[in-house]
């Protein structure tokens, strides 16, 4: 199998994280940012993750991708934990700060999908409607960590376990590793222990790296 994807897109780590926890092997290509053409031609649009599966055919939607897997390789289905509403909401809260805090910094980050100048050029484009320019939302970046600590506190006290944030996998935990994944690259950003072991477990176990070094 392969999955096509955007390294920085936390819909993609959703679908790379089944594929680890499952230690169920799949080639990884990367997409530009600009390229349409390439998902066009598989699925009708231009999004990401994309799965092509053994037997040719296409498979999209970060959530579709991951219950194939989970369902269809390696044993019996691992997420099976119960889901928790409070989770869901920071989850929710957190994925606010995508846009200002954590977008600046991926073109900066030396991802595959911003390899060439009109990727990035692109990417910067698309988002100004919704951030303003790149350069404001980095000036904001001490106020917008103070915020996203508020949550993270909360986070902290529902956290059970650092193998599973409520104690056996769930869907909770594909929707809410790849969201701290990305607060990695924001070097100010200063996880505690609790929440910090959270993500390198899972990091670990989804096979799915981090930011940290490379953080700006």
């Amino acid at each position: 199998m392969k999955l096509y994807i955007y390294e920085h897109c936390p819909f993609c780590v959703r679908a790379r994280m089944i594929f680890g926890l499952k230690n169920v092997p799949v080639e990884l290509q990367v997409l530009l940012s600009d390229d349409f053409q390439s998902p066009e031609r598989m699925i009708g649009e231009k999004m990401a993750p994309i799965l092509q599966k053994d037997d040719g055919s296409y498979l999209p939607e970060s959530l579709d991708i991951v219950d194939y897997v989970d369902n269809n390789y390696a044993g019996n289905p691992i997420l099976i934990g119960d889901r928790s509403a409070n989770i869901a909401e920071l989850i929710k809260q957190l994925q606010q700060y995508d846009y200002k805090l954590v977008c600046p910094r991926y073109i900066k980050l030396g991802l595959a999908e911003f390899a060439t100048q009109s990727a990035i050029d692109y990417f910067v484009t698309s988002k100004k409607e919704k951030m303003g320019s790149f350069d404001q939302c980095m000036a904001q970046t001490d106020a917008l960590v103070a915020e996203v600590l508020t949550v993270l506190n909360k986070l902290e006290l529902l956290i059970i376990s650092p193998e599973a944030c409520n104690g056996q996998l769930s869907l909770d935990d594909i929707c809410l590793f790849p969201v701290l994944r990305n607060l990695t690259c924001v070097k100010s950003l200063v996880f505690s222990s609790k929440i910090k072991a959270y993500i390198q477990s899972m990091a670990k176990r989804s096979k799915v790296d981090l930011f940290f070094s490379k953080a700006i």
